[in-house]
This record gives C-alpha cells, structure tokens and sequence, in this order.
C-alpha cells in the first residue's frame, strides 16, 4: 500500500491509508516535532466527505499533547495561512487532499514562522513517531472555535483595484471557493461575477476540482465564450490553485500567468527577484529578465518554493501547476490572492489574450506522466544524452541550445513527470518521441 507521507505534505486514500488512528497520530507527533505543548495552533479544514472525521482526530491527537488548538472551520488552505496571521498560533494544519480525487484525504502542515513542513523539514520525524504509536499527554490541552472568514475576505479586498468594470466567470469546481466568495464578493466593487459550481461537495459531481486537466475548463470556456466575459479562473479543491481561461475561452498555461505577475510586480519594485518552477518555459526567466528583473529557478512543490523565496528574498513565485506564492502573504501561496492581482492586470487592456500573446515564442509539451518500473535507469539514460547540459536541481533537465527537457520523479504519485519545451512545435514532437523512447528503454 502506498505512504501516504509526502514530500511535501500527507495525502492517501481514506479510510484504507489515512484513517483516523493515523491522523490522530500525526497530530499528536507533530505537536511533538514541533514542540506545541501550552502553544496554540490554527486547524482548519475543506469540503472533502472525510474531511470532519480526519479534522477531529487530527484535533484530538494535538488537544492530548497539551496544544491549545483554535478550529477555524471549514475554509481553504490560504485561509488556514492567514488565520496562522490573524490569530497570532504557532503554525497551523490544513485538512486537505488538495486536488486529488475524492477518495482522498490529506493533512498539509505548516510550522512556526509559517515554515512548510515537508520532506527535510520535519516530515520524517513526524512519520516515525506516527507511525510508532508514541503518543504523549499532556494536560491543559484544549479546543476553541473561530471564524476568521471575514477578516480574510477584508484582507485580500484591500487588493482589488480594477482600471474598468470586469465581467468574470468562476468555476468553483464544488470545492471550498465558492464559500470564500460568498465573503469576499460583497467586498468588491466593479465586477460582474458568473458562478459555477459553487456549492462545496467533496464528491466532485460534476468534474474533479483540478484546474490543470483541461477536461475540467471545458465548462468553463463555454461559459465565457457565452457571456462574452473578460475573462474565466478555476480553482482546485482547497482554493490555493487558480487558473486562466482568456476571452475566447483558451487555457492561458499557468507559467504565462507567472510572466503577467511578474510584470505587475517588477513595476511596483523596479529590479525585484521573481522565482519560477524548473517546468516553466523559457519565456519566463527571459521576460523577468528584458523587465530588469532577477528570475530565479526553484525546485516544484510548495515546501521548496516557500523556502526559496525567503532565501532570496523574492517578491513573488509561480508554478506551472497554477501555484502563486506572495512575499506580502507570508511566503506561502494563495488562488484568491493571485486571481485578484490577475484581474487587476487584466482590467489594463480591452483584451486578455492580447497581454499573453508575445509569450508565446516556444513549444512547450506540458507536463506528461510515465509509468516506469525503475526511474533511476530512466534518469541515467536521459544523463547520457550528449550535446546537452544537464542539472539536477529537482530530476534531471537537459538542456540544448534550441530544446531542452525536465524528467523527475513525482511526489505525489508513482509516475515520472516529463516536461519539454523547443523552439519550433515540429521540433517539439520529434523530441518529444525521442525522448519516450529513451523513457520506455
């Protein structure tokens, strides 16, 4: 059976790898790692069907070890962030399998200093006291329940500053957005807001709450086309993900949308640092360039950015995966955040589309999945490669003068991920059977 302990967070099928014996584990061993005896802790939750029985196990396992736990309901991932803030707790964990399926369930835990705790950082120690059944009791422990909604709605508000009135469709995808915007559309002046799927079902009727599968968008599109709106965001099911459909309804690939942020930013701080995921084409780092900006390569997943980003100090993150992590939101990332400096963007001109169109000056392939018996032998072999220079940052990226290619191991799923981009689209295909061929050996 699969581990359900992550690199980057705990995420498996529920009841069969993460039940509620495991979670109360977990809570009690983080409260351990962490030392949170007589400290308090912000815990909180999405709309999974699994989500309230992990929630009070996870909340049970810290309440023993003496944690003074404040349960802040059900809310998003960034929301859980900001009640870490709001409420002044020594760090805090979410209830989440992100976009997984529905038969998921997960715990994402953040540390004191709003560090991500992942592989590197605690996450082993976590496991082997879990796993162990080394429980510790402390009194004193106890549970208080708040909700900070509004205050995060009053927050991400202060944000949104449009150049026009915008018509914008969103596509909740039955995850926890549509109860973020029931606080936050009040706040917000000009906008005319479609929404869909806005009632929170962690059974997912109506497609899965992941913005990346574009079988999930084609709702979406429709939508916008039909409405004649500016432009369409989806959201995955904890609300830390979002993505752009433009006015004609086409998927803006979530690196552009780093590209867009970085313009926004490196025109508010002239010369600031940008980071970006290794999948991310090209035309990223060379666009924070031309601005007179620094770009800076990270590893992918949430717990390497966070920490690259307070390493140097940048001003803003993306990830291909539509992750967007903000200096001024704590180093940790959030859809909301992200979707109201993206229509502020796209308030500037009559026209989405138009500010995405000279970004694209290369083929890229997207992200595929390989199922490989041995993922060691296929990195050797794509090591071998001559011609290229190869870095191994996160996997192994070869990198030639008119293509390059990234293969890594997922995190999250036994899958090897391929990303490949090349100058021209028939060169793109003809590397990319190339290099399927080097994957199946």
């Amino acid at each position: 059976m699969p581990d359900p302990f992550k690199a980057y967070d705990i995420r498996g099928l529920y009841p069969q790898e993460l039940n509620e014996s495991l979670a109360y584990q977990t809570g009690n061993a983080t409260a351990q790692v962490l030392g949170l005896t007589g400290k308090t802790f912000t815990v909180g939750r999405d709309m999974r069907v699994s989500g309230p029985m992990l929630k009070v196990a996870v909340i049970q396992g810290l309440v023993d070890a003496g944690v003074h736990v404040i349960d802040v309901g059900m809310v998003s991932t960034p929301a859980v962030t900001f009640s870490m803030h709001h409420l002044n707790t020594e760090g805090g964990i979410q209830v989440t399998a992100s976009h997984n399926p529905a038969a998921y369930g997960g715990i994402k835990i953040t540390g004191p200093g709003f560090k991500p705790i992942g592989g590197g950082t605690g996450m082993e120690e976590i496991e082997r006291i879990a796993r162990a059944c080394q429980i510790v009791k402390n009194p004193g422990g106890s549970v208080t329940e708040t909700v900070t909604l509004d205050a995060y709605a009053t927050y991400l508000a202060k944000l949104w500053a449009p150049k026009r009135r915008l018509k914008i469709v969103v596509d909740g995808g039955n995850g926890i957005i549509g109860t973020m915007f029931q606080h936050l559309l009040p706040k917000l002046a000009d906008v005319q807001l479609i929404p869909l799927n806005f009632d929170p079902d962690g059974r997912f009727p109506i497609h899965e709450a992941n913005p990346l599968k574009l079988e999930n968008l084609k709702q979406l599109q429709a939508r916008v086309k039909a409405e004649k709106a500016d432009f369409g965001a989806a959201f995955d099911g904890d609300g830390d993900r979002c993505a752009l459909v433009d006015e004609n309804g086409e998927f803006i690939s979530c690196d552009f949308t780093t590209a867009l942020l970085a313009k926004y930013y490196l025109a508010k701080e002239p010369g600031a640092t940008v980071a970006y995921d290794l999948r991310s084409s090209k035309v990223v780092a060379e666009f924070v360039q031309s601005l007179g900006g620094k770009a800076v390569e990270t590893r992918v997943g949430h717990s390497f950015i966070k920490q690259t980003l307070k390493q140097e100090h940048a001003v803003f993150a993306g990830e291909l995966s539509g992750h967007y992590y903000f200096r001024d939101f704590w180093n940790a990332d959030s859809g909301l955040y992200a979707f109201i400096l993206l229509a502020n963007i796209a308030s500037e001109t009559t026209r989405l589309s138009d500010l995405v169109k000279p970004l694209l000056k290369y083929f890229h392939t997207g992200e595929i999945n390989f199922k490989v018996a041995d993922p060691a032998a296929v990195f050797a072999r794509a090591k071998a490669l001559t011609g290229g220079t190869v870095q191994e940052l996160d996997g192994v990226t070869v990198r030639f003068s008119d293509w390059w290619f990234n293969l890594r191991a997922s995190n999250t799923e036994p899958v090897v991920r391929l990303n490949l981009e090349a100058n021209t689209a028939a060169q793109r295909d003809a590397k990319l059977a190339e290099i399927k061929t080097l994957i199946a050996g």
